[in-house]
């Protein structure tokens, strides 16, 4: 029997980077190494976790195998980097202190409470019964309180709350899920809830009971909350009660967005809502995002939770502050942001105080700061997967891992578009996506964004070596960029608006760098295009480095200019008159025609024949804009963004399926694209109108046929004088929030042999343009470098596909 030869025992230094911080990952190594009998110790620093153990190649090799098959609900493993190490090591193996240095590791998102400490709450026995406070290192507060890295108590805003001797030796023992996880307390160490009153409200009597049993009796009572969450404030009350949900609109100034709702339980929730295994997945998921599901269940809610719509947001208590004023809760709660219409959810308790003061009855608040505002994400399935249609709370800033080929790409900085804006950080092969903004156009968003883009600079320690915006001249994430590069002497690259959304598709399906181009479809509301025009229904053959621009809807005027935006029956006049030409109004039915001579026909006739603030746009938004007004869908005017499209989606799914579908033709113009022109819908749709067809047949009918049209223009597009020009098509923008456009247009075009893009960790919106920003400029830079040159030149930005 031939003896086995013993390893040689070496040192060796194993560095692990991905989300490795402040999930219970170095108890987890800890454990496993002890169980393995090694020495040496385990640590944070910058750039993740440091591993020094002392054995040989195969018993590391089984180590490794083990914590990578053993890791934490929150953990991560993106890359593992093992090298010798001569030092001395510990002969047990420990936990060491965390050391400093560059910032090279993920900073993790919020996740809702975990099932241990959610049991605690309910303990008697327990030490946090009830405490509203209680997580442990898989579950809690992460960016939300974060001021620096690494993720240590002292750099978050629990540093102010020093911990009893019961919460430090659990803080302190490996063995323990609390083993340093940095926002621990308890009611002897931690933060207080306690309900305050806002306005004349009275204050009601304790009576034995703690502050949440106190702010849930109001709610049930008929009052307005403030709540202070992990990411700003939000305001409750009881959604089954059609008295304050009016008075929460007519105090928030918010006359028709849909409001969130939160519920005890997903029991609670199926009495207003179908729920498939997939959503209850994702309501039930550490991210507990707000999930958008179809309002068929046997209960119903008050209209004024979402007016005019086929589908309700709804969220389970993602703290164990909403877990405990959920708790007795038979009815589901109104769960909206803390703010006045357009303005940032409120996170300073003063500033809560003040700006609330006139909205909310009550606010249960507390005395733990929110470092950074964090919103609630929202997704909705769609063709089979969970899609982000707002990427924040639980998601963010998790990183997106960049395809091959920019693993040379140098740090940049990439700030997104105007609306629904997010900005990302280009580090390490990786892209790091801010959460979700906002609308720039706000005075205190836009201070908020420029605050978050000092602190995500800090955090990862990030020196961007040039800066990628939109080329809108106007958008004030551009303007920021156009000074900062001028300030820095930074290069800037401008990348097209839906060049950037094919882009982020691309990036986020993984697709190389060096891959062959695909045909993107980029449908959205308007994009600044090539030739000072303003874009929205594109077909362009694109990579990362440019595009040819194939193919677009019409472009049709927009009386008013962002006038048109507000008012959809501009659109529908606009669109009537560029389909029908001079005599347009002869085709309307009476209705619609005594409806347009009580508008100012001569002025905006004046406008559309002199082109007088009246741009052209090929935008695929304000075409559903104006099938909406003329299905009298918001005519007048839209209470938010958005609005005629989300009313005209609900009304097509409210219909049953049929054959007929409205037309479009496919048309070569002098020069540029080729045409599709929806005039042979306007036909359509004018007689059926005419003939009283209900209005769910024709708006399902319109659906049914622009996703009919966009998939024969794909198949037009194609073809070549040999092979097909693509086989794959990317679909993005944010038309393709549109569950019936997506699902139809995606299922043609696979029926029709393509491959198929599309976006579902990234939203296919504005809130996913700076991903694809990012992609191109870091493209374009790479290019340069193998050119030899140190900044990309002028015809890095085609107007053709690059060679």
């Amino acid at each position: 029997m031939i003896a086995r030869v013993p390893e040689p025992t070496l040192g060796f230094e194993v560095r692990l980077r991905g989300r490795v911080q402040g999930v219970g990952f170095r108890p987890t190594v800890w454990r496993i190494a002890r169980e393995l009998g090694f020495a040496g110790e385990v640590l944070n620093d910058g750039e993740g976790v440091l591993l020094r153990v002392a054995g040989g190649e195969r018993s590391v090799s089984l180590l490794l195998d083990r914590i990578a098959r053993a890791l934490p609900p929150l953990a991560r493993i993106d890359r593992v980097e093992r090298r010798g190490f001569c030092g001395t090591l510990p002969r047990e193996f420990r936990i060491a202190e965390s050391k400093g240095g560059g910032a090279h590791t993920q900073v993790s998102p919020d996740a809702a409470i975990c099932p241990a400490c959610a049991a605690e709450l309910r303990d008697q026995s327990a030490r946090r019964y009830r405490y509203p406070f209680t997580n442990c290192t898989h579950c809690g507060p992460r960016l939300t309180i974060m001021k620096a890295i690494p993720y240590d108590r002292a750099n978050t805003s629990m540093a102010g709350f020093p911990l009893c001797a019961a919460c430090r030796g659990e803080y302190g023992d490996p063995a323990d899920r609390r083993f340093h996880a940095e926002p621990i307390a308890c009611p002897e160490c931690g933060p207080q809830a306690v309900l305050a009153t806002l306005g004349n409200a009275a204050l009601p009597p304790a009576r034995g009971a703690d502050d949440i049993e106190r702010a849930a009796r109001r709610v049930r009572d008929g009052a307005i909350l403030a709540i202070k969450g992990l990411g700003g404030y939000h305001l409750a009350c009881d959604g089954t009660n059609p008295q304050a949900v009016a008075r929460l609109r007519r105090r928030k100034r918010r006359d028709a967005k849909p409001f969130a709702l939160m519920a005890r339980d997903l029991t609670a929730i199926r009495h207003y809502c179908e729920v498939d295994r997939q959503e209850e997945r994702l309501l039930a998921s550490v991210e507990a995002p707000i999930v958008l599901l179809r309002a068929s269940g046997r209960a119903r809610l008050p209209e004024a939770i979402a007016p005019g719509l086929d589908t309700l947001g709804f969220m389970l208590p993602m703290t164990p502050l909403h877990l405990l004023l959920m708790q007795d809760m038979e009815n589901p709660l109104v769960m909206t942001s803390g703010n006045l219409s357009d303005e940032p959810p409120a996170i300073d308790d003063s500033d809560a105080f003040h700006h609330l003061a006139g909205i909310a009855d009550y606010a249960l608040t507390h005395n733990r700061a929110i470092a950074n505002r964090v919103d609630d994400s929202i997704v909705r399935v769609m063709d089979g997967k969970a899609r982000l249609l707002r990427r924040a709370r639980g998601y963010a800033p998790a990183p997106i891992a960049l395809p091959a080929g920019f693993e040379t790409g140098p740090e940049l900085l990439a700030l997104g578009g105007e609306l629904k804006a997010t900005f990302c950080l280009v580090k390490d092969g990786e892209a790091v996506l801010s959460q979700h903004q906002g609308d720039l156009e706000s005075a205190a968003t836009y201070d908020d964004y420029c605050r978050h883009l000092a602190l995500y600079r800090d955090l990862f320690q990030h020196a961007p070596q040039a800066l990628v915006i939109d080329r809108h001249p106007d958008y004030l994430s551009s303007k920021l960029g156009r000074a900062r590069a001028q300030e820095d002497g930074l290069p800037l690259v401008e990348v097209q608006h839906h060049h950037a959304h094919v882009a982020a598709c691309l990036t986020e399906s993984g697709r190389p760098r060096e891959a062959p181009p695909v045909l993107g479809i980029a449908l959205d509301g308007l994009g600044f295009g090539d030739n000072c025009t303003f874009w929205g229904g594109e077909f362009l053959l694109a990579d990362y480095l440019g595009y040819e621009h194939l193919a677009r809807l019409k472009p049709v005027a927009m009386p008013g200019g962002a006038q048109a935006v507000r008012e959809p029956w501009r659109n529908l006049y606009a669109h009537l008159a560029a389909a029908f030409g001079r005599d347009w109004d002869r085709h309307l039915p009476a209705g619609l025609r005594r409806y347009f001579d009580g508008k100012p026909r001569a002025l905006i006739d004046r406008m559309l024949a002199g082109g007088i603030n009246a741009p052209l746009s090929s935008s695929c938004g304000r075409l559903f804009d104006a099938v909406a007004a003329a299905l009298d869908l918001c005519r007048d005017r839209q209470a938010y963004e958005g609005e005629a499209a989300t009313r005209l989606e609900a009304l097509a799914a409210s219909a049953t399926e049929e054959a007929t579908v409205y037309p479009f033709d496919l048309t070569p113009p002098p020069e540029g694209p080729l045409s599709l022109d929806p005039a042979p819908m306007w036909r359509a749709l004018l007689r059926d109108l005419a003939q009283g067809t209900p209005t769910p047949q024709m708006a399902r009918r319109f659906h049914a046929g622009l996703a009919q049209a966009l998939a024969h223009t794909t198949q037009q597009l194609a073809r070549g004088d040999g092979a097909p020009r693509f086989d794959t098509v990317a679909l993005s923008g944010g038309c393709f929030h549109n569950r019936i456009l997506l699902e139809r247009t995606a299922d043609r075009l696979r029926a029709a042999g393509f491959a198929i893009l599309t976006h579902a960790e990234i939203p296919a919106g504005d809130g996913g343009l700076a991903l694809g920003q990012a992609a191109v400029g870091l493209a374009r830079l790479i290019k340069a470098k193998t050119n030899g040159k140190d900044t990309p030149c002028a015809s890095a930005y085609p107007a053709a596909l690059s060679p």
